[in-house]
C-alpha cells in the first residue's frame, strides 16, 4: 500500500502577463507543508502549472498516490481529459503554450499515481483559499524570480 498525499495548488498573476506567484499546500496524515514563490513576469496559467510542479518536486518518495486539487480547468482538463497526451504526441503543434512546464510536469508525473480534482476558486474551500493567499502574497513580494521560460531572450526555466 502506497502513501497517500493531498496537494492543493493555486496560481496568480497581477495582469496576464504580469507579476505572478503560486501557492501550494501538501498534506499527508498529520504532516502539512506550505510552499510559495513569486515571479517578475509570467501568466496565470504558468503559475497554476508551476504550483503543481512545485508540489510534486517537494515529494521525497516515489510511487505515491497523489490527489491534486486545483481551481485551474486548464491544468485539470489537460491531464484528466488527455489533452496533454495529445500535445506531447504532436510536439505541441499549433502553438500550444507552456511546453517547458508541461514537459517538466510530465516527467515528474511518471513517478506517481496522480489524480486531479477541480475545485471552484474563491469559494468556501479553506485550503484553496489559503493557496490563493500564498500565491497573491508571493506575486506581490519583493523577492521575485525570473520566469525564464516565459520572458523572451531568457534561458529555459528548467534547463
Amino acid at each position: 500500500m502506497s502513501t497517500s498525499i493531498t496537494i492543493y495548488t493555486d496560481g496568480s498573476s497581477r495582469g496576464n502577463p504580469g507579476p505572478g506567484g503560486y501557492g501550494v499546500i501538501l498534506m499527508s496524515g498529520k504532516h502539512r507543508k506550505e510552499l510559495s514563490q513569486g515571479f517578475k513576469l509570467t501568466t496565470n496559467n504558468r503559475m497554476e502549472l508551476m504550483a503543481v510542479i512545485a508540489g510534486l518536486e517537494a515529494l521525497k518518495k516515489d510511487q505515491l498516490d497523489v490527489t491534486i486539487y486545483s481551481d485551474s480547468q486548464y491544468v485539470v482538463k489537460a491531464v484528466e481529459e488527455g489533452w496533454l497526451k495529445k500535445w506531447i504526441a504532436t510536439e505541441f503543434k499549433g502553438g500550444k503554450k507552456n511546453k517547458d512546464l508541461w514537459m517538466k510536469y510530465h516527467r515528474l508525473a511518471q513517478n506517481h499515481k496522480i489524480k486531479f480534482v477541480w475545485v471552484k476558486g474563491h469559494a468556501n474551500n479553506p485550503h484553496n483559499n489559503r493557496c490563493d493567499a500564498l500565491a497573491t502574497k508571493a506575486a506581490d513580494g519583493d523577492h521575485l524570480r525570473t520566469d525564464t521560460g516565459f520572458e523572451p531572450g531568457k534561458e529555459n526555466l528548467f534547463s
